[in-house]
């Protein structure tokens, strides 16, 4: 092993662990203890203050206070962080959300170009939400495997088959032409043509399994708004009740209170004074929820969910009423 690469190699154990004995580091390097010395001399020397520490349980340390040292990433973390920057450029202030941009451009520069073809379309090929509140709930846990051969069927266009399990344990077996991944809270949407349904549907990733791609192209089709499908499907279909309600509040400040996992807005734009949006929800928990916005409202539809609002306004005034 040459100088550099030995070097490079010393600091990727340093960041490992927090101190290594000089025997354990000249043996994994399989160098002597003179070599050993000089290479920490050559790091001293590029500004990585390396601490040696002398007795029966010396060794050498990583310092602070020193250059950032290299970061040795394995696919799987390098899409990662590559996907936390891009959230994280779109989402974050001006100023952080440059930082993010910049490292994330930094990052993408010196992927292999597999890697970085593969993370490029991901970035492509996924549908966010603008003023999305912070997520909450349980993660779903996903192979990234999986989650990286969708987006490359997605760019392609390229249809796949895969098994899936529904919110019922139903397991049947698919074949999807695929067209954009959605990120919702902690979890990955894929939206895309059923062929054996002959209609567009939602998959959670994370109930996917046996994916593979065929070769097949898509078939050129009419796409529809990624994001809205994911959002009315989460937020709507799944609920047999869904209340109407006029805010007395710019669309934009009441979407950061109401997420797309809650609710649907109608068609209007972020600076009115009032917006319409849809909320699915059993009558008692759409009347709390309501309750807790900071915001004028009034329920459109269903009477339930107005009864409701009234059964806790009643009791409020019972209860704190003198």
């Amino acid at each position: 092993m040459d100088t550099p690469a030995r070097l490079l190699r010393l600091l990727a154990m340093f960041t490992t662990r927090p101190s290594w004995n000089a025997d354990e580091l000249a043996g994994r390097l399989e160098i002597t203890d003179r070599t050993l010395r000089r290479d920490i001399a050559r790091l001293r020397d590029l500004g990585y203050p390396i601490v040696s520490t002398t007795g029966r349980y010396g060794g050498y340390e990583l310092g602070a206070g020193g250059r950032l040292p290299p970061l040795l990433l394995d696919d799987d973390e390098a899409t990662a962080v590559a996907v936390a920057l891009r959230d994280l450029s779109r989402d974050a202030d001006p100023t952080l959300g440059e930082a993010a941009l910049s490292a994330l451009t930094k990052l993408r520069q010196v992927l292999p170009e597999p890697l970085r073809d593969r993370v490029d379309a991901l970035g492509e090929v996924t549908v966010g939400f603008e003023n999305r509140p912070a997520p909450s709930g349980d993660g779903a846990a996903i192979e990234l495997p999986s989650l990286m051969t969708f987006a490359m069927a997605c760019r392609r266009r390229e249809r796949v088959t895969f098994t899936y399990r529904d919110g019922a344990d139903r397991v049947t077996e698919r074949r999807v032409e695929p067209h954009r991944l959605v990120s919702l809270g902690r979890r990955w949407y894929l939206v895309g043509f059923d062929l054996d349904r002959d209609d567009w549907r939602t998959y959670r990733v994370d109930r996917t399994s046996a994916l593979a791609t065929t070769g097949h192209r898509n078939t050129p089709r009419e796409t529809p708004d990624a994001a809205a499908q994911v959002s009315e499907g989460v937020a709507l279909r799944v609920f047999d009740i869904q209340a109407v309600v006029r805010v007395y509040a710019p669309r934009a400040e009441v979407a950061m209170r109401i997420g797309p996992s809650i609710g649907v807005f109608e068609p209007g734009e972020p600076s009115d004074p009032e917006c319409i949006v849809r909320i699915g929800g059993d009558p008692d928990w759409t009347a709390r929820f309501l309750v807790g916005l900071p915001f004028r409202f009034e329920v459109l539809e269903p009477d339930s969910v107005r009864d409701e609002i009234c059964v806790l306004a009643r009791r409020m005034l019972s209860e704190h009423t003198r």
